[in-house]
């Protein structure tokens, strides 16, 4: 098992954009592409979004992200709502190998 977490630095005045997107968009088409999203937070300073999701393994990250990238209906969605430029300024991913057992996340 394996823990992904990504933050959104959003582009300056797009925060609020890229929080609706994640939620109304992103968010309901993850499951289909073996992705389990574990939470989603905001960072209250910078208000950059933060998400935290979980693979059984490396492979099946890599391959979840592939199917989530192919996605015609998410590309059609994403330049839909980039059509004045982009909404993200930076992504940072994070690969977490768990170091302690019997913990869970619910």
């Amino acid at each position: 098992m394996l823990y992904e977490m990504r933050v959104y630095e959003h582009v300056e005045g797009q925060a609020e954009a890229v929080r609706q997107r994640f939620e109304s968009e992103v968010i309901p088409r993850l499951a289909k592409h073996g992705i389990e999203l574990l939470g989603v937070f905001i960072e209250p300073q910078t208000g950059h979004l933060t998400y935290l999701t979980r693979f059984a393994n490396e492979e099946a990250r890599k391959a979840a992200w592939a199917s989530f990238s192919a996605d015609a209906e998410w590309k059609a969605v994403k330049a839909a709502s980039e059509v004045n430029g982009p909404l993200i300024a930076r992504q940072v991913a994070s690969v977490l190998n768990p170091i302690v057992s019997g913990l869970t996340l619910s």
